[in-house]
């Protein structure tokens, strides 16, 4: 069975992050790349990870205008990525527009939005002037993005038992701010452990720091994949 763990790629550069990745097997897990590592290693870092085998969740959280938006999802799919993320809050006709331009090009990478960042708690939303809880934000983002006929949303876990109340199965449920038992919290407010998520109905999690600066990485993979499993 495919490997529900996406290790979160969070290098300041390509050759630190391919020293890890070499530790690293496709079937034991999926691999994000991120605003830093994409920046510093560029798109032919992408390709060299997808020839290697794994999956690639491409994790830059597209926000723009419609057509702007469906222009980079292109130029993703072109890398060969089985995920890429628009952010919901840019709009029906924004994800409607991004999902098009992958069924033009015949992709199948997968299609999710971001709802609210797993960094925002309720005071952090207030600031932003949105007086929804995070809970009620997350569920409006969610039903407009599948709405939208997106793959699926990034959510807290915390959400995800709600979620499943009014979105079915096939909809991609991806947490990040999951911690194995006894790890830090680090920046992340809204936090799981992987057991708790799956029961939660997630599916698929990314842990970053847990397992990128562990001293025993494999250990640490493997008790995850166990209780995805």
């Amino acid at each position: 069975m495919s490997s529900k763990l996406i290790i979160a790629l969070d290098f300041p550069d390509k050759t630190l992050a391919l020293n890890f990745v070499n530790q690293l097997s496709p079937s034991n897990c999926k691999l994000k790349v991120g605003f830093q590592l994409f920046v510093a290693a560029g798109p032919d870092f992408v390709k060299q990870l997808v020839d290697l085998g794994f999956d690639v969740f491409l994790d830059l959280k597209f926000h723009d205008i419609p057509n702007t938006v469906a222009s980079a999802c292109k130029s993703a799919a072109d890398l060969g990525v089985w995920m890429m993320n628009v952010h919901a809050s840019g709009g029906d006709k924004m994800m409607q527009a991004a999902k098009q331009a992958l069924l033009d090009c015949n992709s199948s990478a997968k299609l999710i939005a971001v709802t609210v960042l797993t960094s925002m708690d309720q005071a952090q939303l207030n600031s932003a002037n949105v007086h929804q809880t995070p809970e009620n934000q997350v569920k409006h983002l969610a039903k407009l993005t599948q709405a939208s006929k997106l793959d699926g949303i990034v959510c807290s876990a915390q959400e995800a038992e709600m979620l499943r109340q009014d979105l079915n199965e096939d909809f991609l449920l991806v947490t990040p701010g999951i911690r194995p038992f006894g790890s830090e919290k680090g920046d992340q407010h809204r936090v799981m452990t992987p057991a708790l998520a799956k029961l939660a109905g997630v599916s698929y999690i990314v842990v970053g720091r847990p397992i990128t600066q562990s001293n025993e990485p494999q250990k640490v993979i493997e008790q995850i994949n166990i209780d995805m499993s």
